[in-house]
């Protein structure tokens, strides 16, 4: 990238002037003023680098990879797009919420690639056939660990589909315990190496949960056609919770849907894939329409997952959040994405700017701060009242671009403060060539007006910049 030049910073600054004239110029973000969910768009990612299709099995939303709108970009009922999973992506397209794709390839974090997990709120690994690689569990555990959801649905044991030696069972397990961030039961359960042919796993009672009583409904069973359950171990991780049990059991064992935490990211475990089978797919494949089984509520239960995992909506139980179903689930920041230009944000000049010389995450405007290479503060901030009996979380996209050459000194850095805590502090040594996602739990400021501020300062020569997008402030 070329050093940033102060003439074209004050050309994009007067633009943005004449923004903030257009609009009244606010400066400070209202609660009142930002609906709940409108202002963020969900990412989801369904894997299908897996052998997600083998055999008989058909574990995609689309045969149109990576993006489904190419099959129908206005889907009304299942079969507009074609796949065992296509009435999971239907619902969530309708919602006008969430944005889905296909990863056909190996998953990475951090990278530039569209389906890279940087640029996703979630993963779903639907029944996975081979095993992931080292780099892959590396990058899927990063990407939870940062914030990131993750959606494993495995099946019974045994149900190797394309005959390599591997099945879900053991590339679930292989995930949680042969890694290179942290192998010691970093979820807090295991899978059972089980074959259980039918059930109706019944839910806990507990009105608080949102994955049990989320916005897509309220879940009272799921169903079994040849699955497995997980055991669960709260002693390695206190945030595991069973939510459905297989008839007869209750406790750690038996758990047929768990949810959990890692890092500031969340984790679901579904113990078959018939649930969340629609029964239509590919032609040639064995399918049942478990989606619609009348004797289970497998439809409510995959959405309001997909919508926890995702961030849009509150906490599950265990250890992980304290909103105790106090909280209305919101998305705080004004302009998170910079789309509107100047404006809900306090910035120096130049900062928001749609210039085509650092590429925005999504859209065409982004926060540009320092890229000079001379010495420079840029600053970026926006106060944010949060509900007394929320949790929070605070997440953005982090790019760094540098010009300096040393790989053992800061030069360059950017700190990122929630009122008087410093969260975290970035440098040029930082410098990565996409996006990575940054979460941050600053549930202590609950019930107090916070400033969130972006401080960016370089040095005398050589340029860093720092790009952030796609900002939010989410409670529950």
């Amino acid at each position: 990238m070329l050093t940033r030049s102060r003439p074209r910073h004050r050309l994009t600054t007067a633009f943005a002037a004449l923004a903030l004239l257009t609009t009244g110029g606010a400066l400070q973000a209202s609660v009142g003023a930002t609906s709940a969910h409108a202002a963020t768009t969900y990412n989801i990612l369904f894997d299908d680098g897996h052998a997600e299709e083998a055999g008989n099995a058909d574990w995609i939303i689309s045969t149109s990879k990576p993006d489904p709108l190419s099959e129908d970009s206005s889907p009304s009922s299942e079969t507009d797009w074609t796949g065992a999973l296509s009435s999971w992506g239907v619902a969530l397209q309708k919602t006008g919420n969430y944005s889905m794709k296909t990863a056909t390839s190996a998953l990475t974090y951090g990278g530039s690639s569209t389906t890279d997990l940087s640029k996703f709120n979630a993963l779903v690994l639907p029944e996975p056939n081979t095993l992931f690689t080292t780099a892959e569990k590396t990058a899927i555990m990063n990407f939870v660990k940062a914030g990131g959801g993750l959606f494993m649905i495995s099946d019974h044991t045994g149900a190797d589909r394309n005959n390599d030696g591997y099945d879900a069972v053991e590339i679930f397990n292989d995930l949680m315990t042969n890694n290179s961030v942290d192998s010691t039961d970093p979820f807090g359960f295991s899978v059972d190496t089980l074959d259980i042919s039918s059930g109706y796993p019944a839910a806990i009672s507990d009105s608080t949960d949102p994955v049990l009583h989320g916005s897509f409904g309220t879940v009272t069973k799921s169903l079994i056609a040849d699955g497995t359950t997980a055991t669960l171990k709260p002693a390695d991780n206190s945030s595991v919770k069973g939510l459905l049990y297989r008839s007869g059991y209750s406790g750690n064992t038996g758990a047929f849907f768990a949810t959990s935490t890692f890092g500031s990211g969340r984790v679901a475990f579904w113990g078959d894939t018939s649930p969340v089978d629609d029964g239509t797919g590919q032609s040639g494949n064995t399918l049942y329409d478990g989606w619609n089984d009348t004797g289970a509520t497998n439809a409510p239960l995959a959405l309001n997952a997909t919508e926890w995992l995702a961030g849009a909506s509150g906490s599950s139980g265990g250890g992980g959040g304290g909103g105790g179903g106090t909280c209305t689930a919101a998305q705080l920041l004004g302009n998170p994405g910079f789309e509107s230009g100047n404006t809900t944000w306090t910035a120096s000049s130049g900062v928001i700017t749609n210039s085509s010389s650092e590429a925005a995450r999504t859209g065409s405007y982004k926060a540009w701060l320092d890229g000079y290479g001379s010495a420079h503060t840029d600053t970026l901030s926006q106060s944010v009242t949060i509900p007394s009996g929320c949790s929070a979380t605070l997440s953005f996209y982090l790019h760094v671009d540098t010009a300096e050459t040393s790989t053992s000194t800061a030069y360059d850095k950017l700190t990122v403060t929630a009122g008087s805590t410093t969260l975290a502090t970035y440098s040029n040594l930082n410098a990565a060539s996409g996006y990575v996602l940054k979460s941050f739990d600053v549930s202590s400021l609950a019930g107090t007006t916070a400033t969130i501020k972006f401080t960016g300062v370089e040095g005398s020569t050589l340029q860093t910049s720092f790009v952030l997008d796609d900002t939010a402030l989410n409670v529950s």
